[in-house]
């Protein structure tokens, strides 16, 4: 009974915090055709999920940006990239075709079934939610928009997810730990 008041008790003070514990999940990489799981990530520093598409234009607008994060923040930050879209053009294979496109060396997860899109609470792509793993496994520590010119990179005035990343490593709270994302509505099943 202690251990289950002790549990409760820590899963509302992360609560408290704007932060969200998100469950481990398990994901195939359309890329390599391995399952991934978040777990995998419990020694990263933090892990930067981007929830996706193949045709959103808006996910086009970012692929340059988030290229450069992803070289930025290498061995520091974990990456990945998950796609809920249900559309006929978001299909696992279509998935994999898109990425050969891409100059990203990291996993593209097919979560069809929705279950880490719900876990997250994901709505948009591109739409990204950074974590970190504490005593209580992994909580949001930033969520939504990667930056405020979601059409034009030479607009950006406020880079959020850059930001968010940069405190989170060194160590310092965010402000602002949700910023609401612009982007394609991820059509619920």
């Amino acid at each position: 009974m202690k251990s289950l008041l002790l549990i409760t008790f820590l899963l509302a003070a992360v609560a408290t915090n704007g932060q969200s514990v998100i469950e481990n999940f398990t994901l195939t990489d359309v890329v390599r055709g391995t399952p991934v799981s978040l777990d995998q990530y419990s020694s990263a520093r933090a892990v930067v999920v981007i929830f996706t598409s193949n045709v959103c234009p808006y996910d086009g607008y970012y692929a340059d940006r988030l290229k450069d994060m992803i070289a930025q923040y290498s061995g520091k930050v974990s990456f990945l990239l998950i796609n809920a879209h249900l559309d006929p053009e978001e299909t696992a294979e279509q998935m994999k075709l898109a990425s050969t496109g891409w100059a990203y060396s990291i996993p593209y997860l097919a979560d069809k079934d929705q279950l880490a899109m719900d876990a997250f609470g994901a709505k948009r792509s591109p739409e990204a939610f950074l974590l970190k793993h504490g005593n209580a496994g992994f909580v949001t520590f930033y969520s939504g928009a990667l930056d405020d010119s979601p059409q034009e990179a030479a607009g950006v005035t406020t880079r959020y997810l850059k930001d968010a990343i940069d405190n989170l490593l060194a160590g310092k709270p965010l402000m602002n730990t949700t910023i609401r994302a612009a982007g394609c509505s991820i059509r619920k099943k």
